[in-house]
């Protein structure tokens, strides 16, 4: 029996129970131990984080695949769980402590922890619930977490694995150091902004009497950041500047410091920009730290003049003036820094070439030229990053990276869109080392312990390393935590119980797939790729799917900062969860944007509320749930045409799930169901219900009507669960649940003379619907109209069929013959012309005046648009949504001039 449903869909009334249902009830993950496994990892949010429009799209997309591959009858496993996030949660806890007048110093190392952890017992994990309310089919049963014990002994035992196979080490170089939070951070969460700057020219003086050719005694520096000549280690000029190759070898001696630095010869210095003389500072600058690793300076040696604070502190070879020490590198709370010191130190000695500029004719100096700097700032601790020179641990990266490059290269691992690897094959091509320690508490800590001597012992546990060391040298572990990074690396397999050979990893690794932004591809989905292939042997997935982003309606970046971040709970809350998820999907276009648009969203719930009155109107003429997957026998023509529809549409969806196009496969079943089942077939099939309620023409329709039902429940189901779980219950009582039923396959042949017979009277009804809209004729008017030269499928579905013609077109009579004189408008279907007779039905004159007058202002405003088109400074200089709008506005004109004219046409 089925349930009858209320006159108004609730999306709310629905989701958390249908839910809360299927979790209670293990629908997530079914036992199916026999099935094909199908695999995805979730990209594991931070437990500091909140849904944001971002996750809506990931998982969104994650869930239509892991239901579609569930319905398909797979072993589907969707692996579910949070990372650690090491800064950003550590920063939270630091927060709440710093409003209580409390900070982390305050405690041991282990007691911040456990302020963590009851941190995260209290308050992490938010996203968890929000990722339900998304509709999220994961296996909640095996939630993961990145500092589980289990996970840390997989992240402990492959930092002893690498370390033991030489690809972890510990190295002095250059790192992103966050004064904020006091620790290392990766060149991927470094942004670069433009802001206001200055350049200063400095005068270097040579020592021991040398002078250049022109006959200066000084080099001509340029730089944005005078405060770090306190540690200043050369000169750098091009090998083949002649200005400055008498020079190349000899001295510069450093104003205030005093120290001696050589001048050397480097490509690095470009002859063309400035004066072409660079200083170096190689403790304090990239660029600078491979010049004097060229010019023989060995690391060790490198000058540091910060410290973790970015304030000024003593270099190795102790010059730099006393008065510095202890000062901020910039002017920070009102007081100057080393910056201004510096300057003002170089001007007061003359060591300061001032900028000379023009205003009215008047020539005024300047300290500095003013300039716009990109200007490196840590992504979460949002000050100015410090190039900084400090012992780090490093993963060799690039050995790491090969398999991975090998891989993509043959096609053992495809990246969809295939425009990705261009980008993959230039980062990896050219990584770096990868920086993996962090001067954190919370995370995981890094297994190596030291002896006074510094030699270090890397181990598993201190019980091992102390083994290492022997008994009685005195250990003491590392400070620092490795980068989050390390440990998500790791995701596919350790969630599976690696380094365990569990049942589960053996049967579910590697992953059949993942779904990333393509803004995590180096942070999370390549490093992936490295450690599949080093612990594993294996690649972590077949096929790497990347989505873009969100945008705001504009096509901007959505930031708080601009006021134009969209909740994806509020656009649930307000349309429901299946409106946002089908909006998601029907606009994921392989890697393309999406814009945000809250009409297409209300649009979506009105799709739904289409379905749920469909239900509702199949329920009132006695249609429930179907017994049969395979499709029920046929004899009318518009259920055979139904069920040719229903096989049509389940190839198309699966093709397009083949091929990750989302946007396809969601326009699929959307037209489908609005467009072939709600609007043609259930008129269609009114009048069988008008009948004999017991006939064979009224059971065969409602077998069919009932099949074809639960056909689209069951397509449409990956994209909107919530809705098709509810009807597919209020249609009859089911053996189980939709979220577990089988896909369609619907193993039915049907007449194609039936079903060109039904796509012949839509295809008629089609366009006497849109000509009388163009003429402005009453859509429920019936016309006469003649056929002169009907062709077969005419004349059987007019001698047949002209009720359903006369209800459906509003054509009567239709009349085989020629039409009679005077004005007529002409509709076709397939290769048939009808003539509809207008004498008396409109005012021709009026009509076309009124089509004409339409059509020189939409063809007036096309020519005017195409003209500012065809101006390359409008392209160039306009904000790209007001060219898209141009270019919108201009496709639509030129469409209502096309379809005037057809309209004038029609009247002769």
């Amino acid at each position: 029996m089925s349930t009858e449903l209320s006159k108004t869909f609730d999306p709310a009334a629905i989701e958390a129970k249908w839910y809360a249902h299927w979790e209670a009830n293990g629908c997530f993950r079914p036992e199916r131990p026999g099935a094909e496994p199908f695999t995805l990892v979730n990209p594991p949010p931070n437990v500091t984080g909140s849904l944001h429009i971002g996750h809506a799209l990931d998982n969104t997309l994650q869930d239509v695949v892991i239901r579609y591959e569930r319905l398909r009858g797979k072993d589907a496993l969707w692996v579910v769980g949070m990372d650690h996030a090491g800064i950003a949660t550590q920063m939270v806890v630091e927060r709440q402590l710093e409003e209580r007048q409390d900070k982390r110093t305050n405690y041991s190392r282990e007691e911040f922890v456990d302020l963590v952890w009851k941190w995260k017992a209290e308050s992490g994990g938010k996203i968890t619930g929000q990722l339900r309310r998304l509709g999220c089919s994961m296996d909640w049963s095996r939630e993961q977490f990145t500092m589980d014990e289990h996970f840390t002994r997989a992240v402990l035992k492959v930092f002893v694995d690498l370390y033991n196979d030489g690809l972890i080490y510990r190295d002095k170089r250059l790192v992103n150091w966050d004064p904020k939070l006091k620790t290392a951070i990766s060149d991927l969460e470094v942004e670069q902004q433009t802001i206001a700057g200055s350049f200063w020219h400095l005068k270097y003086p040579l020592a021991d009497g040398v002078t250049l050719d022109d006959g200066r005694d000084y080099l001509e520096v340029a730089t944005t950041r005078p405060e770090t000549m306190l540690a200043d280690m050369a000169v750098a000029v091009h090998p083949d500047d002649e200005r400055y190759k008498s020079v190349v070898g000899k001295y510069v001696v450093l104003p205030i410091t005093g120290r001696h630095v050589p001048i050397v010869a480097d490509e690095h210095a470009d002859p063309e920009l400035g004066s072409g003389c660079v200083k170096i500072t190689p403790g304090h600058d990239f660029n600078d730290f491979e010049v004097g690793k060229r010019a023989g300076i060995a690391p060790a040696d490198m000058l540091n003049m910060l410290d973790g604070d970015a304030n000024v502190c003593q270099t190795a070879d102790g010059l730099v003036p006393a008065e510095f020490i202890g000062l901020h590198r910039f002017r920070k709370d009102g007081v100057d820094g080393a910056r201004e010191l510096v300057v003002q130190r170089l001007k007061e000695h003359g060591y300061l070439i001032p900028h000379v500029a023009e205003k009215d004719g008047e020539r005024i100096e300047h300290d500095a030229e003013p300039r716009q700097i990109a200007t490196p700032f840590g992504d979460r601790g949002g000050v100015v990053i410090e190039p900084w020179l400090t012992d780090q641990w490093y993963v060799n990266a690039a050995e790491l990276a090969k398999k991975p490059i090998e891989a993509v290269k043959t096609g053992e691992i495809e990246i969809v869109p295939k425009s990705w690897e261009k980008t993959f094959f230039n980062w990896m091509e050219n990584i770096q080392p990868w920086c993996v320690s962090r001067q954190l508490w919370w995370g995981h800590r890094i297994p190596a312990w030291y002896d006074e001597a510094g030699k270090v012992y890397v181990a598993m546990t201190e019980e091992e390393a102390q083994t290492q060391a022997g008994a009685g040298v005195n250990l003491i572990r590392d400070n620092d935590v490795l980068d989050t990074w390390f440990s998500s690396a790791l995701w596919p397999f350790a969630t599976l119980g690696w380094p365990e050979n569990t049942e589960l990893l053996e049967k579910h690794y590697p992953n059949n797939l993942l779904i990333s932004g393509f803004d995590i591809l180096f942070f999370w989905d390549a490093r992936m790729m490295m450690m599949g292939y080093y612990n594993m042997g294996q690649r972590p997935w077949e096929k790497l799917y990347l989505h873009g982003l969100v945008r705001a309606a504009d096509g901007a970046k959505m930031s708080k900062s601009k006021g134009n971040v969209v909740d994806p709970l509020g656009l649930i809350d307000q349309y429901g969860a299946d409106a946002l998820r089908f909006f998601m999907a029907a606009l994921e276009s392989q890697g393309r944007d999406i814009k945000m648009d809250g009409k297409r969203v209300e649009g979506y719930r009105n799709f739904a509320t289409k379905l749920w009155n469909a239900t509702r109107f199949c329920q009132s003429n006695g249609i429930g749930a179907s017994t049969s997957i395979a499709a029920p026998e046929a004899k009318l023509a518009a259920n055979q045409w139904i069920i040719g529809e229903v096989a049509q549409t389940v190839a198309a969806l699966e093709a397009a799930m083949a091929d990750l196009r989302f946007d396809a496969a969601a326009n699929t079943i959307y037209h489908f169901v609005w467009d072939r089942f709600c609007d043609w077939y259930l008129e269609l099939i009114k009048p069988v219900f008008q009948g004999e309620a017991g006939s064979p023409a009224a059971q065969e329709t409602r077998a069919v009507a009932g099949w074809a039902l639960d056909q689209i429940l069951v397509m449409l189901h990956p994209f909107m669960p919530f809705i098709t779980e509810e009807l597919w219950h209020a249609q009859g009582e089911r053996e189980y649940e939709l979220i577990l039923a089988k896909w369609p396959e619907p193993d039915a042949s049907v007449s194609k003379e039936a079903t060109d017979a039904i796509d012949w009277v839509i295809e008629l009804t089609t366009a006497v619907r849109s000509a009388k809209n163009e003429l402005g004729i009453a859509p429920g008017a019936k016309l006469a109209a003649f056929c002169p030269a009907p062709s077969d499928v005419a004349q059987r579905v007019i001698e047949r069929s002209s009720a359903a013609i006369e209800r459906l077109a509003r054509l009567t009579p239709v009349t085989l013959g020629e039409a009679p004189p005077g004005p007529a408008m002409q509709v076709t279907a397939g290769d048939d012309v009808f003539i509809v007779p207008l004498e008396g039905v409109i005012d021709i004159d009026a009509e076309k005046a009124r089509l004409q007058k339409a059509l020189d202002a939409s063809a007036k405003e096309a020519k005017s648009l195409e003209g500012r088109l065809s101006n390359p400074s409008f392209i160039e200089r306009a904000k790209a949504e007001a060219v898209e709008k141009a270019r919108a506005d201009h496709a639509h004109h030129n469409a209502e001039v096309e379809r005037l004219q057809a309209a004038l046409a029609r009247l002769g």
